[in-house]
């Protein structure tokens, strides 16, 4: 299974990403866009893993307690373009636990330095002009659980689905 460990977005911040989103098609950007149901925040990405019991095990012992997150920037990973998350101690720290857990537990992760955003377009162009400048939306949520996420490729892209552990706050 290939998994990864993620923040679902919920309603109204979905609504403020798809937003941006629209504003650059409007601007003639063409790419692999996020699906709505597939935006999310990655806090650790595993990959082909064969065990989701463990990673969910590692999960429900990392202690959490509910965080704000808000919207800050607009960027570029090359051609990846994203919406940028708002420094936030809590979160910072949460994923050093479960960063530090997933490591003693023997999961093994990609351990790029954590960069906190949400994709909004993959193989991004706009025939060689740079990337248009936008207002990010005020927008936040509060995280109330953290998700193990299975990707699955489908006939029309990625399909990303939330392995169940039953532990929400």
């Amino acid at each position: 299974m290939r998994l990864f460990i993620a923040i679902p977005l919920d309603g109204a911040l979905r609504a403020a990403v798809q937003s941006v989103q629209d504003d650059f098609r409007r601007c003639g950007v063409r790419g692999n866009y996020t699906k709505a149901e597939n935006l999310h925040l990655t806090l650790a990405f595993i990959g082909e893993h064969p065990d989701a019991d463990g990673v969910l095990e590692v999960l429900d012992a990392v202690p959490f307690a509910p965080f704000e997150l808000r919207l800050e920037g607009i960027g570029a990973f090359g051609d990846l373009w994203w919406l940028g998350i708002q420094r936030s101690a809590a979160l910072e720290a949460y994923v050093r636990r479960l960063r530090r857990a997933l490591a003693a537990a023997g999961i093994p992760f990609d351990r790029k330095r954590f960069s906190p955003h949400i994709t909004l377009v993959r193989r991004a162009d706009r025939d060689g002009r740079d990337m248009p400048g936008f207002a990010v939306p005020e927008a936040g949520m509060r995280v109330e659980h953290i998700a193990l996420m299975r990707s699955d490729r489908g006939r029309d892209g990625m399909i990303y689905t939330e392995i169940e552990s039953g532990r929400r706050v």
